[in-house]
This record gives C-alpha cells, structure tokens and sequence, in this order.
C-alpha cells in the first residue's frame, strides 16, 4: 500500500510538472507556502497585486479561505501598469471603491451606569477610527442605535437605517444576541459581537464574527504557548493560599499536560520557610515559576521570595508566566517582571509608551475634553482597533472578508484579530500573544 501511495505522487507530480511546463508563459512561478507565509507577503515578494494573485487562484475568492503551510499557489506575471489603470479592480464585485462602508452600532450608550460609559467610549473609538480611515481615502457611514440591558432588539433592528448596514457591533448582552444574528444573517449583514456574551451562536450562525474568547479557550492557548517557550525548563508551582483564585483550572491542565510529556515539575507553597521554598528550584536547568493566583497581594509576596530566593542563589535562573492580571500591575512591578524574565499570557496589550497610542489618547482629549477611562484594556482604542479592522477589510475584500490570517490588513494598536471558522457557524478570534518583559529591559510581543 505504501509503494503504491508513493507511486500515485509520482505521478501526480509528473503530471503537475507537465501542466506547468503547458503554462510556461501564464505564471512566473508555482510557489508552495511556508510557514508564516501571508498573501501579502507574497505579493510583495512577487511584485505583484492581490487582486492578481486570487485571479490565478480562484479557491482564494471562495468563503472562509485560509492559506496552509504546504499549499502550491500560482504566481502569474505581473500585468502592464497601463492595463491595470484601465481595469481597476473592485473590492468587491457589488461595492464600488467610493461607497461608504455602513456601520451600526448597536450598544448600551448612556451616562446611567458603568456599562453605558464604557461602550460610549468605545463607540466615540469607533468615531475616531472613521476620521482617520477617511484621511486614509475610506468613506464610512454610521448610524448608531442605543440598546440597553431592558432594550428590546428587535424593535432596535427594525429601526430606519439598520438594513442597509454592512456591518454592525453589538449587543453587549447575551439575551439579545439571538435576534440580532438572526436578523444579520436574513440581510447579510456581518455581526461582531465585542465583548463578553454567553451564546452559541458564533457555532450556528455564519454572519457572526464573535471577538471574545472564553476561558477554556485562554486556558488552552496559554498552557500550549508554555509549553513551546519552555521545553527545557523546569516548572516550579507556587501555592499562593488563595480561595477566591480561579487559576487552579490553568494550573491543573498545564500540570496534566506536563505528566503526558512526562515532565517533572515542582510544586511548594508560599508560606514555606526560604530553605523549603528553595528546594523546589532545579540548580541544574533554568525553572519557570508558575502561581495559582492573579492577585496583586499574593504576587508581592511571591516577588519578595523569589528576590530572597536568588539573593542566596545567584546561580539559579529563573523566569516567570503569569496572567493577564498582571498587566495592571506593571506601574509596581515592572523591574520585577524584567528581572524574572516574565511572561504575561493576553489577547491584547496596552503600550503607554506608544507614539500611536499617546497619540491618539491625546485627540480623545481634545475631542471629547476628557480622559479615556483608566482600564485595561482601554475601550476606545478598542472600538478604534474594532473598526479599522473590519473596514478596511470590508473595503479589499468585500463580502468575502472573514478575518483569516491571510487577511491580515492592519496593525494593531491594542487589540488584535484573527478569526477561525466555526465548522457549522461564524467567525471565532483567536488571538492570542505573550508580553514579554526581558532582563536586559527589553519588552516583546509574541503573537500567536
């Protein structure tokens, strides 16, 4: 059976070759994808357009398509500049480059409670990605509806204006997912649900792009992340003692993990003594601390430890892997995070420090004459993120964009995207990335 396999690819190569050898003249080269390859990339290298690239393989245009690692693509010649000014290529086959991408926003925006405030600032983010993609030559049209805890959403989609959206964010709240995505998908329009909901509709409904992740989901990404960045380490699990944490669930699944790949790994408590906490850590292999807490009270005590710890063992090596919780933390304990070598598992990353960003939180300001709210992360880059991301991919790829990797059309300054497509359902994000605070003061971003 084997021979015969390997037979059957000779052949089908030989015949490959013969087909491409008939193309001579048609395509400048059969490339096969590697590793990290995007389509933009490729275009870039091949000097050629997009457009040009999902012509010579129309599988491209097909719905919810992702570029693999091992696919063989063509890569046709380039066309003569005076023939692409005189056949300009649409986004898509409906939409003509002028025309407005219409956006809805369907939230709870009022000043009653901490909700409303939130999702305001998160629309005003919305607000402020239109005027910058219409400096950017994209037109947006938007039309906002406010839709609280008590608001009946089908009386908010059967408003003026909400059928002739191309996109719409929302609802905040789960009882009112339903119609909303029902309504979606009779008219086409593509949901993204922003934050936290408990439905399954993202799993049945094809029109749903659902941002939020559950825990299982972060759980999962963190422990496999783990286990790629520390492969050689050995892991040290500190017991902080406290019975409010929910971490147990991580700890518990990376410990199983570790068993199947029968690793060894430690576990001590944080109200050991120095000489019992220090038998927990390997001389001989560099450890990675794990605690089962993201609480700030706990992780002092665990800094203060491991400082003692390495103070009268300067020759043990030691990193850290924490929780998204630590973020908040970095004002008190960010020469800490360097010095362990830290790593912060999270879907999204505030950077101060950012030109971008200040930036941007310097037109709020001005815009709005206040502040955005000091949370993590910050909603009005959020909203900001939301929409730059799916207009502009709305404007390249029209109906046809799904926020696959392939897709990937902007940078982001917070939060980024990429979605997966549910077998029977919509769009799922999974991104993912760990912050990475070295010891020569250095700080990376690990995007998943």
């Amino acid at each position: 059976m084997m021979k015969i396999f390997r037979f059957g690819l000779l052949l089908l190569a030989l015949c490959f070759s013969v087909g491409s050898m008939a193309q001579v003249n048609k395509w400048q080269d059969i490339y096969k994808v590697k590793k990290k390859d995007t389509l933009f990339g490729i275009t870039k290298k091949y000097g050629i357009t997009l457009p040009e690239l999902m012509d010579a393989n129309p599988v491209m245009k097909t719905q919810g398509y992702e570029l693999k690692k091992g696919d063989t693509i063509f890569i046709p010649f380039a066309k003569p500049k005076e023939e692409q000014k005189q056949t300009p290529i649409q986004p898509s086959s409906t939409r003509k480059s002028t025309d407005p991408v219409r956006i809805g926003v369907m939230l709870p925006l009022h000043n009653v409670d901490g909700d409303g405030k939130r999702m305001i600032e998160y629309y005003r983010g919305i607000l402020m990605a239109c005027d910058s993609l219409r400096a950017a030559g994209i037109s947006t049209d938007v039309k906002a509806w406010n839709l609280p805890i008590d608001g009946d959403a089908a009386k908010v989609v059967g408003m003026p204006g909400a059928a002739d959206c191309d996109i719409i964010f929302g609802p905040l709240y789960t009882p009112q997912v339903k119609q909303m995505a029902d309504f979606c998908k009779e008219k086409g329009i593509k949901l993204v649900i922003p934050f936290s909901i408990s439905s399954d509709e993202v799993m049945k409904n094809v029109n749903v792009f659902q941002i939020y992740q559950t825990k299982d989901q972060i759980n999962n990404a963190s422990i496999n992340a783990f286990l790629e960045r520390f492969p050689n380490h050995h892991a040290v699990f500190i017991d902080c003692n406290d019975t409010t944490s929910n971490k147990g669930i991580f700890t518990f699944g990376l410990r199983n993990k570790l068993e199947n790949k029968g690793k060894k790994y430690s576990i001590t408590n944080l109200r050991n003594s120095e000489e019992v906490f220090a038998k927990a850590f390997s001389k001989s292999q560099p450890n990675v601390v794990v605690l089962n807490t993201g609480r700030s009270p706990e992780l002092n005590v665990a800094m203060a430890k491991l400082n003692s710890l390495v103070a009268n063992n300067p020759n043990i090596s030691i990193s850290l892997f924490g929780y998204t919780e630590w973020l908040m933390y970095t004002k008190y304990q960010l020469a800490n995070f360097h010095k362990f070598d830290t790593y912060i598992p999270t879907t999204f990353y505030y950077n101060a420090l950012n030109y971008k960003t200040t930036s941007l939180e310097k037109s709020y300001r001005r815009w709005f004459s206040e502040d955005m709210q000091n949370s993590l992360p910050r909603f009005a880059l959020t909203g900001y993120d939301h929409c730059q991301y799916f207009v502009r991919g709305i404007r390249m790829f029209g109906e046809k964009f799904w926020g696959t990797r392939d897709q990937d059309i902007y940078t982001s300054l917070q939060t980024p995207l990429y979605f997966r497509r549910m077998p029977t359902g919509g769009m799922q994000n999974e991104s993912f990335m760990l912050i990475h605070y070295t010891k020569d003061n250095g700080l990376e971003s690990i995007t998943y």
